[in-house]
């Protein structure tokens, strides 16, 4: 079966930190409450994907990339990553802070978990105002001084917190410590990995009255202790053309803000390539001549075998283009 632009269920995923702004955003009835995550594309194991277009409806990514392989994937992102989804796409909604937590790179996930590791970037679609995030540390410290904070509940006096607005960008490699912070609303593009370290919880206790578990030793090996300079990603946004956000081995992002129809050839990147629409509305046909519609909160998968595609925008559309690079 020829492939074509594929759109998939969200995963909904409750969260003790979770609001009501997902539902809300993507147009889902009714509303439901708690909702911290939506799970756009996903492989990983236990939350698959569901296709909701088309003939392939009721596929899960799983299903399609062992019927398609690099049809799906691209050539060179099945070499390296085999048969699974290398990234997950999420919106989150943090009602209220999120754990201070890292995440481990792919050796100590392998040797752990037998799982990729974690890097992954966010992209700020709403911030109230004075909400703020934290990235990476504000001062040296070595592994043991982390331990000591911890027990002490100081580390977050080590760490550098942002205020951040809409449209702010920060990549996270694996190793960075960080936390989204209450007020805010983002999409994430990461590694498909769900191993998550927890430092610290602020003492919260969930539905059942319990502390949820913190990864104290498990963290110390995985944070990377160097201090930067400065944790944000700086852009420049320019209508009708893509401009680069992230550029790393596991994935290449732009950003795109659309006023006139925009091509791209994705042949010749033998990647999928994902569009995560942030704002506004637009078509998307492609050289077979299927078109898919999108809107706020919709993501889709193009995939490699595509030979070209056009974003057409209703009015304006802001977006996010994810690929693969070589």
């Amino acid at each position: 079966m020829k492939l074509y632009p594929l759109k998939f269920k969200p995963i909904l995923r409750a969260m003790i930190w979770g609001g009501n702004d997902i539902c809300h955003f993507k147009g889902i009835t009714p509303v439901e409450a708690g909702i911290g995550e939506s799970w756009e594309i996903s492989d990983v194991d236990n939350s698959l994907s569901v296709v909701s277009n088309g003939d392939l409806q009721g596929k899960t990514l799983s299903d399609i990339i062992a019927e398609n392989g690099a049809e799906l994937l691209g050539e060179h992102v099945l070499e390296r990553f085999g048969a699974k989804f290398p990234l997950l796409i999420k919106f989150i909604d943090a009602a209220n802070d999120l754990s201070i937590q890292v995440h481990p790179d792919d050796e100590l996930a392998m040797k752990r978990h037998n799982s990729f590791g974690k890097t992954e970037m966010w992209y700020v679609i709403h911030a109230r105002e004075g909400a703020g995030l934290y990235s990476g540390f504000s001062q040296e410290i070595t592994p043991e001084e982390y331990v000591d904070r911890v027990e002490k509940n100081t580390f977050m006096d080590a760490l550098q917190r942002y205020e951040v607005k809409a449209g702010d960008v920060f990549f996270l490699p694996a190793g960075r410590v960080h936390a989204i912070g209450s007020g805010l609303f983002i999409a994430e593009i990461q590694q498909t990995s769900d191993v998550t370290y927890r430092i610290y919880d602020y003492n919260r206790r969930d539905k059942d009255g319990n502390r949820r578990e913190l990864h104290t030793d498990l963290a110390k090996d995985a944070i990377d202790y160097h201090v930067e300079d400065d944790y944000r990603t700086h852009y420049e946004a320019r209508e009708n053309e893509a401009v680069d956000l992230v550029d790393c081995k596991y994935f290449h992002t732009n950003f795109l803000e659309l006023t006139e129809s925009f091509s791209r050839d994705v042949k010749s990147l033998d990647s999928f390539v994902i569009y995560i629409c942030m704002e506004g509305a637009a078509s998307v046909k492609d050289a077979e001549g299927n078109v898919l519609d999108v809107k706020q909160g919709d993501s889709i998968l193009i995939p490699a075998s595509t030979e070209s595609l056009t974003v057409t925008p209703v009015g304006k559309v802001k977006m996010m283009e994810v690929y693969i690079p070589r």
